[in-house]
């Protein structure tokens, strides 16, 4: 999958228990991304389950400890990165919206995390995408989040 850089520069500032848990969280991410995207989605759907939404500013929180903790996931690593921001942010109790889509010219893939509808870590947004997998976090009501195809 490949998408524009949204931050080749490593950013300071989070603490060592952050940065382990986000350095952990892109081992995971990174192992689980080299399987078939029906794996990826049954591991992620099982993971989310008790899950509260996650906040914006949790969202960012995470991505930014993702991107702090390893300069792999960074610029063509959406895939593990996204997949990262997710579960770092599971292991704070919430769940945001995991996405993959394509886009057809030219022809790309891409995964990407939002909450509320507003893209984390996206530098110009993804209007032009066509999600193919969706994630969604738990609904109030108990029932069970949407996973697409």
């Amino acid at each position: 999958m490949r998408a524009k850089a949204t931050a080749m520069t490593r950013t300071g500032g989070i603490g060592l228990p952050r940065r382990l848990s986000a350095t952990f969280a892109v081992y995971v991410a990174r192992a689980l991304s080299t399987r078939s995207p029906q794996r990826i989605r049954r591991v992620l759907t099982a993971l989310k389950r008790g899950a509260r939404p996650a906040t914006l500013d949790e969202a960012r929180a995470a991505h930014r400890s993702v991107l702090a903790s390893s300069v792999m996931v960074a610029g063509d690593g959406c895939l593990p990165r996204s997949i990262a921001v997710v579960l770092l942010c599971r292991a704070r109790g919430g769940w945001p919206t995991w996405r993959v889509g394509t886009r057809l010219h030219p022809f790309r893939a891409h995964a990407w995390v939002e909450v509320g509808g507003v893209p984390v870590g996206e530098p110009s947004g993804v209007d032009h995408w066509s999600p193919l997998i969706t994630i969604a976090p738990p609904t109030a009501g108990g029932s069970r989040g949407t996973a697409s195809r």
